[in-house]
C-alpha cells in the first residue's frame, strides 16, 4: 500500500482534528436549535395549560367549562400552522370535551408518564408534544386536561438543519483538506530544496549547499545544520584525501630507496664490505618504513576515536622521569642538560598508555630538534584549576608562519634545511588527537633559532 506523502500526511492529520472539532460544533448547533424549538413549544403548552385551567369550574367530584360556547368558537376550530389540541377527561379517563380541530381523533392518556410531564407521541402519524395535567379538587383527581401541539414545524426545521449539516460536513472537510494541503506544501517547500540539494551531493561534489529559507524557523535551523554538517564532511574528506596523498608519498619514498639500492647491488659483483654497507642501509630504511606504518596505524586508530579509555590514577612526575630515562642515550649523545622543576607530587586521572605517548612524543621532538650542549627544561606546576606541564627546549625552533601547521599530518617545518633530522611529521598530529581524547589543552609557541615551548593543561576535574 502506497503511503501518503509528508504534505498529505500533514493535511490528513489536520483534517482529522478539524473533523472532530467541526462534528462537535455541528452537534452543539443542532442540540441548541432543538432545545430552543422544544423550549418554545413547551412554553406555549404551559401557557395553554394555565389559560384553560382558568376556564373550568371545579365541583367536588366533577368540573365543567365556564364558557363552553366561546371555547368551541375560538382558534381551536381552525387548522393552524402549529395547532393546539385540547381535551378534557374525567377521573376515569372518559372524554368530556375536546377541541374541534381534533375532529374524530382523541388524545390518549398515557399511564406510563408522570402527571404534568411533557412527552412526545403521535397523532394520525404526526409527531406531537403532549402534556396531561390532573384537575384536582380537595386533593382528589376529578379529571385531566390534555394539551398537545404539533411538532411538524419543529421536525421540518430540525430535519432541514440536519440535512444541511450532513451535506456541509464533507464539503467543508474537502475544502479544508485542499487548503491545508496547499498551506502544507508552501510550508515544507524548503524540504524540497533539501532533497534536491542532497541528490546532487556526492563524494566528488561537496560544494553544494542548501539555500536558507527567509523565515528563521525550524526549517531554517535544519537547513543551516545540514550545511554545517556538509562543511564538516567536506573538510574531513579533503583532509582524508590529503592524508592519503601524503601517506602514499611517505610510504613510496623508502620503498623507492630500497629498490634503487638493491638494483645497484645486482648490476655487478661487489665486495663483502659494500654488500654489508648497502644491506645495512636497506635495513635502516625498512626500520624507518615500519616506524612510519606504526605511526600511520596509530593515527588512524585515534582518528576514528575507537580507542577505549582506561582511566586510572597516575603519578605525573614519574611519567616524565621514566620518559627521560628511556631517552638517556640520546641525551648523553647530545650532551643536553635536563632541568626538571616539580613543585610538588602531582597525580592525575587519565589513560596511562595514551598519556605516555603524548609525553614521549613531546620529549622526543624536543631532543630531536635540540642542538648539542643545549638545555631542556620540564616544569610541572599548579595553575588556576589546572595542572600545567611545560616542556621548553633550546633547539632550532619553528618559523612563526609554520607554528599553526605543526599539528597537520606529515608537516615538517624547514625539513630541507635540516636533512640530517629524520622524521615522519606525524608525532605532533598524534599528540593533538590524543589531547582531544583526554580533554587536555595543548599550546605551542616557538621562535626560530631560539627554541620551542609546549604547555599541557590538565583540567581540575581530572585531578586526583
Amino acid at each position: 500500500m502506497q503511503q501518503f506523502s509528508f504534505k498529505n500526511r500533514i493535511a490528513f492529520n489536520y483534517i482529522i482534528t478539524t473533523a472532530l472539532l467541526i462534528f462537535v460544533v455541528f452537534a452543539v448547533i443542532y442540540s441548541i436549535v432543538r432545545l430552543s424549538v422544544y423550549s418554545h413549544i413547551n412554553s406555549d403548552i404551559s401557557i395553554e395549560v394555565r389559560h384553560h385551567l382558568q376556564e373550568i369550574d371545579i365541583s367536588s367530584d366533577s368540573f365543567h367549562l365556564t364558557h363552553e360556547d366561546e371555547w368551541k368558537e375560538r382558534e381551536h376550530n381552525t387548522v393552524d400552522v402549529n395547532p393546539v389540541f385540547i381535551q378534557f377527561l374525567d377521573q376515569n379517563g372518559k372524554l368530556i370535551e375536546k377541541s374541534p380541530n381534533l375532529k374524530k381523533q382523541t388524545l390518549l392518556l398515557n399511564d406510563q408518564v408522570e402527571d404534568s410531564e411533557l412527552f412526545d407521541t403521535k397523532l394520525l402519524g404526526s409527531k406531537i408534544r403532549q402534556i396531561q395535567v390532573p384537575i384536582i379538587s380537595h386533593d382528589k383527581k376529578v379529571g385531566y386536561l390534555l394539551i398537545a401541539m404539533s411538532l411538524e414545524g419543529a421536525s421540518i426545521v430540525l430535519q432541514n438543519l440536519s440535512e444541511i449539516l450532513v451535506i456541509a460536513y464533507p464539503l467543508i472537510l474537502i475544502i479544508l483538506f485542499l487548503i491545508a494541503r496547499f498551506i502544507a506544501g508552501r510550508s515544507i517547500k524548503p524540504i524540497s530544496a533539501i532533497i534536491e540539494t542532497s541528490n546532487i551531493i556526492t563524494k566528488d561534489n561537496l560544494i553544494s549547499r542548501i539555500p536558507l529559507p527567509q523565515k528563521k524557523d525550524e526549517l531554517h535551523v535544519l537547513s543551516k545544520t545540514i550545511n554545517n554538517l556538509l562543511d564538516r564532511i567536506e573538510t574531513a574528506v579533503e583532509r582524508e584525501k590529503q592524508f592519503t596523498s601524503d601517506a602514499s608519498h611517505e610510504l613510496r619514498t623508502p620503498l623507492t630507496v630500497i629498490k634503487g639500492t638493491l638494483e645497484v647491488l645486482v648490476r655487478k659483483p661487489r665486495t663483502p664490505e659494500e654488500y654489508e654497507d648497502r644491506i645495512n642501509f636497506c635495513v635502516s630504511e625498512v626500520d624507518r618504513l615500519n616506524y612510519l606504518v606504526d605511526q600511520l596505524l596509530l593515527l588512524a586508530r585515534f582518528e576514528n576515536q575507537k580507542q577505549s579509555l582506561k582511566m586510572e590514577r597516575l603519578y605525573l612526575n614519574a611519567v616524565v622521569l621514566d620518559t627521560l630515562s628511556r631517552h638517556s642515550g640520546k641525551i648523553q649523545a647530545k650532551e643536553i642538560e635536563i632541568v626538571t622543576n616539580f613543585s610538588e607530587e602531582f597525580y592525575i586521572k587519565t589513560d596511562y598508555y595514551l598519556f605516555s605517548i603524548i609525553i614521549n612524543n613531546l620529549i622526543s621532538n624536543a631532543l630531536k630538534y635540540s642542538n648539542k650542549n643545549t638545555k631542556l627544561a620540564i616544569t610541572i606546576s599548579k595553575g588556576i584549576n589546572t595542572i600545567e606541564c611545560s616542556i621548553v627546549d633550546s633547539g632550532i625552533g619553528i618559523d612563526s608562519k609554520d607554528v599553526g601547521k605543526v599539528f597537520n599530518s606529515f608537516f615538517r617545518s624547514d625539513a630541507t634545511e635540516h636533512p640530517e633530522i629524520k622524521g615522519t611529521g606525524l608525532g605532533l598530529s598524534i599528540v593533538k588527537k590524543l589531547c582531544a581524547l583526554l580533554a587536555i589543552d595543548i599550546d605551542i609557541s616557538s621562535q626560530k633559532n631560539v627554541g620551542t615551548s609546549v604547555i599541557l593543561s590538565l583540567h581540575e576535574e581530572d585531578l586526583k
